[in-house]
């Protein structure tokens, strides 16, 4: 049963591997398995919804990606939310190509009638990458731990634009940024 609709920034095979060691090692310690579970991958949320226009959306996707370049991207920050999720995540430098990435996406998402609510309006957009989810709070401080040993930053670039349905994750479209090509899954 679906819970909602995401459009996730991926990244170059050998970025989203450093992000995946991180899960695997929070997994292999039973801190969080939680997002391997779900079938994510690692990604920026740019937007979320409980409803969208699917439609919609994939034309705005497919002529937003033709018109943007791969994306320098640079985690170089560990964070949390205060929330009961418990997620803890790695939080991109937010250069100006990333924060204005995600604004002209907005801007043409509005443009064709998606709503966009408050939490992803760029005056409000926090961008961050999920390591981990529903952290139990006795293993937070080892969880920090852990990601502390990764080699920061993790630099790479971010690839691909895709709609996804969750949970589990479902992508139900991709575009790689740059191109007119379309993979459907």
């Amino acid at each position: 049963m679906s819970q909602g609709y995401a459009i996730e920034l991926y990244f170059d095979p050998a970025l989203e591997n450093q992000v995946l060691k991180a899960w695997n090692v929070l997994a292999r310690r039973q801190i969080s398995t939680q997002l391997i579970e779900i079938e994510s991958r690692p990604h920026i949320t740019l937007y979320s919804s409980p409803f969208t226009d699917v439609a919609r959306v994939e034309n705005v996707l497919r002529n937003f990606a033709a018109k943007q370049e791969p994306l320098a991207v640079s985690f170089s920050s560990i964070g949390s939310f205060p929330s009961d999720n418990n997620v803890l995540f790695l939080g991109p430098t937010p250069s100006l190509s990333l924060l204005q990435f995600h604004s002209q996406l907005c801007d043409a998402m509005k443009r064709e009638g998606v709503e966009v609510g408050d939490d992803f309006c760029p005056d409000k957009w926090i961008p961050y990458c999920s390591v981990a989810e529903e952290v139990p709070k006795t293993r937070f401080f080892e969880a920090f731990t852990v990601l502390r040993d990764l080699k920061m930053p993790v630099s790479g670039y971010a690839m691909d634009i895709s709609l996804v349905e969750y949970s589990p994750v479902r992508e139900i479209f991709s575009f790689t940024l740059g191109t007119h090509h379309v993979s459907d899954f």
